[in-house]
Formats: structure tokens, C-alpha cells, sequence
């Protein structure tokens, strides 16, 4: 059997190993895999393993006798989920396993923007302190998570951990999803109440037909005058146009970001120079724990397929 791993330097930078999957196969590691290039390395692949390389339907022609999709994410959309389905390709995902990692970086981007750490260490470190006539200075603006109100859109496993660490601050929590909740520790009222009533808004959801650009003009028009934005969901889900006019205009106070709408970050992105926008390379799932519990299901979920019982199928 041939697996192939076409994006393997998404995954690790030398401190976690592929070798888990050697016991399935001839293992095929490639550190990133163009359009092109693909079409030749899935050609005889029985298993292809990938983060964010896009397989389409045109990719998928070339495989012959390819029978299952691993990801390395929990995220599908780069995946032609119809064409594969069409060829019998089995698609699996891993979902949960970021939970406790992108519930921390949300917060992290939160108390960034309301303790202001890295700006007080700039200007501690430009001498300023040394220069202050009192013990402390407060020139740049701070403010208090208790009592203050955060809106998730969103409330799978990385939502209700972000819920979690939002009502051990004292905040008070609503939730815009379209099921129903059974946590009647938060409260669940529509998008525009959300986006209306938080202090914070932070996504939580699925890139899809329906999300894409959900956080638009009229969207930032909505939310509360000098209100916080957090992203640590998918850079589809924001129009950064209008993200970066509500940011300059000072309607909004500060964003928080993790993600994009093209990754790695474009030169002329709207939003790389806006100084009240915090923004991070995708980082929030990257920490050692979580990717070594990423590859730990990634096995599983190929030794389950092998066995007859897949798991974790997203087609």
C-alpha cells in the first residue's frame, strides 16, 4: 500500500515524526505539493494524507487507485468532497483535537487587547518607565473582562471551551448557532442580537456557502461602538475591507486575528498595517501537544478505514 503526504512542513518543523504510519505502507513525504506536482503523486496513491493542500476534482482524476483522504485539520473545504464521493474515496477529518489549544489562543488575542502587554513592554523597554516621574503609567488604555459580555457564533468544541474560560473571567456569554443549545449556562439569541449587545465578538464556525463573508460592512455596522473582534475560525468568514474601515474609523476598538482570507498573508492585505488589529500567522492549533494528538488520531482514523469501520468520515 502507498501513502502519500503531501504537505508534511504544515504539520511539523522536524519535532514530530511520520513514522506512525509506516506499519500501513510505503510512506511518500513531500514538505508541500503544487497543482501540478500533485498529479503525478497521487497517481498510484492508495492513502493521501494533507492539511490544507487542495485536492479537486481535476486532482482526483489523476488517482487511480486512490481509496481514502486523510486530514490532517479538522477543516474539509479544500477537499472536493462530490468528486470524491463519486470515486468511492472515503474522506476523514480529525475533529476536537484543537479544542483546549484555539480556546487558549482566543483568549490570549483577548488579553492582548485589553492589558495591552506588548505595547507596555515596548514602551518599558524604549525607557519610558525609567523616565516616569510615578511608580506606575497608564497611558494606554485598559479595561476588564468581568462583567463584560462576549458573543460566540459558534458553539462546537472550541466555542464551548472558549464559554468556559469567558464565565471563569465573570463574563456573561451569548451564542448565535443554528441548533439549539443544551447550555443553559450561556444564552442563545440570533445574530443580530449578538452582534448588538457583546463587548467581544468572537467566530467559532465552519467556512461554507452559507458563512462565507459573514462578518461584512453591515455586520460591523451592527456590533457595538468600540467593540473587540476575535477570528480564530477562518479567514472566508471576514469581508477585511470592511474589517479595517471599522478598525481605522474607530468604531471598533481592537480585532483580534488568527486567520485570513489568503494564507500566507498577501502583501497588500488590507489589514497588515492597522495598528489596533493583533494578527497571528494560524498558529492557534500549532503547539506540540496538540499536533502530537492530531497525528495519534490521524493514525487511528487509517487503522478504523483499513478495518473496515471508518471513523470521523466527512463525505
Amino acid at each position: 500500500m502507498k501513502i502519500v503526504i503531501t504537505d508534511a512542513s504544515t504539520v511539523t518543523s522536524g519535532d514530530i515524526s511520520f513514522d506512525v504510519f509506516n506499519r500501513f505502507g510505503k510512506v511518500e513525504i513531500y514538505e508541500l505539493t503544487n497543482e501540478e506536482e500533485l498529479k503525478e503523486r497521487i497517481k498510484d496513491a492508495d492513502i493521501l494524507l494533507c492539511n490544507k493542500t487542495q485536492i479537486t476534482r481535476e486532482a482526483l482524476g489523476y488517482a487511480q487507485k486512490l481509496r481514502y483522504i486523510g486530514l490532517f485539520a479538522t477543516g474539509f473545504n479544500n477537499i472536493d468532497l462530490e468528486a470524491a464521493g463519486e470515486k468511492g474515496i472515503t474522506v476523514c477529518n480529525v475533529p476536537d483535537y484543537s479544542a483546549e489549544a484555539v480556546a487558549q489562543h482566543t483568549f490570549a488575542l483577548i488579553l492582548s487587547l485589553a492589558c495591552r502587554t506588548s505595547d507596555y513592554n515596548k514602551t518599558v523597554k524604549q525607557g519610558d518607565w525609567v523616565k516616569s516621574r510615578t511608580f506606575s503609567y497608564f497611558p494606554i488604555p485598559l479595561f476588564e473582562l468581568s462583567g463584560k459580555t462576549i458573543g460566540l457564533v459558534g458553539l462546537g468544541s472550541i466555542g464551548s471551551r472558549v464559554a468556559d474560560i469567558a464565565l471563569a473571567f465573570g463574563m456573561k456569554v451569548l451564542v448565535y448557532k443554528r441548533s439549539k443549545t443544551e447550555d443553559n449556562r450561556v444564552e442563545q439569541v440570533s445574530f443580530e442580537e449578538l452582534l448588538r449587545r457583546s463587548d467581544i465578538v468572537s467566530l467559532h464556525c465552519p467556512l461554507n456557502k452559507e458563512s462565507d463573508t459573514l462578518m461584512n460592512r453591515h455586520s460591523f455596522e451592527k456590533m457595538k461602538e468600540r467593540a473587540v473582534f476575535i477570528n480564530t475560525a477562518r479567514g472566508g468568514l471576514v469581508d477585511e475591507e470592511a474589517l479595517r474601515d471599522a478598525l481605522v474609523s474607530g468604531k471598533l476598538m481592537g480585532a483580534g486575528l488568527d486567520v485570513l482570507r489568503k494564507e500566507p498573508m498577501d502583501e497588500n492585505c488590507p489589514l497588515l498595517n492597522v495598528d489596533n488589529c493583533i494578527i497571528t500567522p494560524h498558529i492557534a492549533w500549532a503547539s506540540l501537544e496538540t499536533r502530537k494528538r492530531l497525528m495519534g488520531v490521524v493514525e487511528k482514523n487509517i487503522e478504523s478505514f483499513l478495518s473496515g469501520s471508518p471513523v470521523n468520515t466527512v463525505n
